[in-house]
């Protein structure tokens, strides 16, 4: 389950894994009393005996059934291939998972001076300096992407950027990747540096149903 945080208007935003989904709302009508289950566009809305709503989202969308929480339960747990590219300054990860599971991946780092070297070296040329960095490593992300996802993007259903906003959309404003570009974007992947072990935990933000819970307390 991803970290709650607060909900503008009211009540707290959570990511839950689709596999503990039931679970978790089992504790959700045991706190709160049964559920009602209705529909509202591409929204779940659970609403308990004591006035909670829960809006459910899927990541990845889904089709509304004669029941609508299993529908909606096994559009979440079914595996999809997805393309993660994750940068930051000076490092960036790239990957295919098929579902949680990583088919194919590639972490890479650049140096990015982070601070003016002793010498007298002015604002203007470290700044010149850094900018070109940077850019560098837009530019071998790019190609990373390209060698690595390429390949795939028939499979892929959708794409989750992370990292830094800037610098992951100036990656996938390439030209190369214009096949992972026009792909469904999944919202931004919060991480910190790019490793192969932050890449490996991305699916418990991109695959989680996406949360709003308000409880009588929130609307006093």
């Amino acid at each position: 389950m991803t970290r709650p945080r607060p909900a503008p208007g009211g009540g707290r935003l959570l990511g839950v894994a689709p596999e503990r989904l039931g679970r978790w709302l089992d504790g959700v009508a045991d706190r709160h009393g049964a559920l009602d289950v209705q529909v509202d566009g591409e929204e779940l809305v659970l609403t308990c005996v004591d006035t909670t709503t829960v809006r459910l989202t899927a990541p990845y969308g889904w089709t509304p059934g004669p029941a609508p929480l299993t529908a909606f339960t096994a559009a979440a747990r079914a595996p999809r291939r997805t393309a993660v590219v994750l940068v930051r300054r000076g490092r960036w990860a790239v990957g295919v998972f098929d579902g949680a599971e990583l088919v194919v991946s590639k972490v890479d780092a650049r140096q990015v001076q982070g601070r003016t070297a002793a010498g007298g070296w002015s604002q203007q040329r470290f700044a010149r300096r850094r900018g070109n960095q940077t850019d560098a490593v837009v530019s071998h992300a790019v190609e990373t992407a390209a060698r690595v996802l390429l390949p795939h993007a028939a499979d892929l259903v959708a794409l989750a950027p992370g990292g830094d906003r800037g610098l992951a959309a100036e990656v996938l404003a390439d030209p190369r990747l214009g096949p992972l570009a026009a792909l469904p974007q999944l919202p931004l992947l919060d991480v910190g540096e790019p490793t192969k072990a932050v890449l490996l935990e991305t699916p418990g933000q991109f695959r989680a149903v996406r949360v709003h819970i308000t409880e009588p307390a929130d609307r006093a």
